[in-house]
């Protein structure tokens, strides 16, 4: 949000000239049944700020004189009651809002009675034409998207959060139905708020103007310049330019864009220069901890030394092992049998 809100400072007179042009040229364009009717066209402020917002915001206008004619029906969705059905819990909030002195409320519809009776597609499109305006209880203001639809979004008519517990409802509700409200989107930079109606004195309108820029001012969250064409038009009418802003802000926009940008070339320098020295640092670690790895030496492998086999058990017994040399008898270094006889002959003749 800005720290200081900008000063938009208006023409009054420029704006009761442009009123009354509009309501000039609106009377021109009516008919006999309008008149006979008494049919008003809504008067609504464009503004055209100087940039797209970065957050979608929605304003509730506060205003001297009320917008809404006798003949607009509002309707007030409520939360659901314990231990009573969907009729006795409208009877109730009907006679509550009787004895609090709210007479603006037309209609009273309780949780559980919108999410069934009005589940179907038509009925929900019947519901939305009508009624000219939505209060919600605060305490089932978050379950109701699901339940009414986009199309009530589109039309702008998405019920507004009322406190039904609050000791000055009468009040909270008259200021509510007797103000407006403006959304502002992150998709473009241009918003419409309804200030006024055909049927109101240019002094009332002019005087709903005032309150309605000079509230939007201050509670817009946006930095730097704010508004930078505000246009008065009807529903069939042309715009008419209200207010146009100096061009100065020009100068201030591009020393802000200069000012971002040199902030992100500052961060982005010194994002790279700190993963510069992160890269280094490791490089220097990895080059002290390396060691100059030991060449492992070649070790001759052995082969297996040949081992007696084991004796085979079978069911008789054990069995010998087989002899090596195909079951011939391995020659006696000493000669065999007769040889020792020889030695033992020898032996006895010499003695």
């Amino acid at each position: 949000m800005a720290d200081k809100p900008e000063e938009v400072a208006l023409d009054r007179v420029q704006v009761k000239k442009a009123v009354q042009a509009l309501l000039a040229f609106l009377k021109t364009k009516s008919t006999p049944d309008s008149l006979l009717l008494d049919e008003s066209q809504h008067l609504s402020l464009l503004f055209t700020l100087w940039k797209i917002p970065k957050q979608a915001q929605t304003i509730r206008i506060p205003l001297p004189h009320g917008i809404r004619t006798d003949t607009d029906e509002v309707c007030l969705f409520t939360r659901d009651e314990p231990n009573m059905t969907p009729d006795q819990t409208q009877r109730f909030y009907k006679k509550l809002l009787a004895e609090r002195g709210v007479k603006n409320v037309t209609e009273v519809i309780p949780y559980k009675m919108l999410k069934t009776e009005y589940k179907p597609f038509e009925a929900k499109r019947r519901l939305l034409g009508n009624f000219d305006m939505f209060l919600s209880d605060d305490r089932v203001r978050r379950l109701l998207s699901s339940h009414i639809g986009k199309h009530f979004y589109e039309r702008k008519k998405e019920p507004l959060s009322v406190n039904l517990q609050s000791k000055k409802l009468a009040l909270d509700i008259q200021r509510t139905i007797q103000g407006t409200t403006i959304s502002i989107s992150k998709k473009g930079c241009c918003c419409m708020a309804r200030v006024a109606h055909s049927g109101m004195a240019a002094d009332e309108i002019a005087e709903n103007i005032d309150s309605a820029v000079s509230t939007i001012v201050t509670k817009l969250r946006v930095k730097g310049p704010l508004i930078k064409i505000i246009h008065l038009k009807s529903q069939s009418s042309v715009a008419l330019p209200i207010y146009t802003s100096n061009m100065n802000h020009l100068t201030l926009l591009e020393e802000t864009k200069k000012q971002a940008r040199t902030a992100m070339d500052a961060k982005k320098t010194a994002s790279k220069q700190k993963s510069a020295k992160k890269e280094q640092k490791s490089t220097e670690k990895n080059t002290g901890a390396e060691v100059e790895e030991e060449i492992p030496q070649l070790v001759p492998i052995v082969p297996p030394s040949k081992k007696a086999k084991l004796e085979k058990q079978t069911k008789k017994g054990l069995e010998k092992a087989p002899n090596p040399t195909g079951g011939k008898k391995a020659p006696n270094p000493t000669g065999g049998k007769k040889a020792m006889r020889r030695k033992s002959r020898r032996t006895k003749k010499a003695a």
